[in-house]
């Protein structure tokens, strides 16, 4: 089942109906901090899997590299 674009325009209606247009554009910036956050969360849950999978000698190397690339 796919989403035509009668929804997808009958579903930007009701948005529109429910926030009104002066506040649509606050929330499609919160809708997009969110996101931002829900993929900077995911990529420090792959990061920290990737840890522990790792020789300890490989991880202290690469926390070095990060510490001096920061600064």
């Amino acid at each position: 089942m796919s989403i035509g674009p009668w929804q997808v325009i009958i579903v930007l209606v009701i948005i529109l109906i429910l926030f009104g247009a002066g506040k649509l554009p606050r929330v499609m910036g919160d809708l997009a901090k969110g996101v931002k956050n829900f993929k900077k969360g995911l990529n420090e849950e792959d990061r920290e899997t990737a840890i522990e999978s790792k020789p300890a000698e490989t991880v202290a190397a690469e926390s070095e590299k990060d510490t001096a690339a920061r600064t």
